[in-house]
């Protein structure tokens, strides 16, 4: 038998909140609802990433491509730190998470960096030239 789970998430969902506001935890499908915690945890590192891949695209072109430099990539650069800084704020656990979110992202950055440049995948480092610390910092811009 299929559940609300399966053929109506908002149904479920709206079911479940109802039962674990009521106390009602033996009717709450536990299973289900710790999964879909997790994934919500997934979900916000994965936000951490994508805004990471975006900060170390640009920060690459900009120390390779410095004759392209303009108002687009700095306010770009500045909104994703601001987005990434927001973002740990909200969620300080995945503070713990930086450097690997780096080194997922920076995969990512390359090619997004070699599509909006003239420049191949190789011909950025290999391996990601900045800390965490480095990339988000204000003050940072690499030359």
């Amino acid at each position: 038998m299929r559940s609300t789970y399966d053929t109506d998430f908002f149904a479920w969902a709206n079911e479940q909140a109802a039962l674990l506001r009521s106390g009602k935890l033996t009717e709450a499908d536990i299973e289900h609802i710790a999964e879909e915690i997790e994934s919500m945890g997934r979900t916000e590192k994965r936000e951490l990433v994508n805004r990471l891949i975006v900060l170390l695209a640009h920060l690459l072109k900009w120390k390779f491509q410095p004759k392209q430099r303009g108002r687009s990539w700095l306010l770009t650069i500045k909104e994703q730190r601001n987005g990434v800084a927001d973002h740990l704020a909200d969620n300080p656990s995945l503070k713990s998470k930086t450097e690997e979110a780096m080194n997922t992202a920076y995969r990512s950055a390359i090619l997004l960096a070699a599509k909006e440049t003239a420049i191949d995948e190789d011909g950025f480092p290999a391996a990601c030239p900045w800390t965490f610390e480095q990339a988000t910092d204000v003050e940072f811009w690499p030359i």
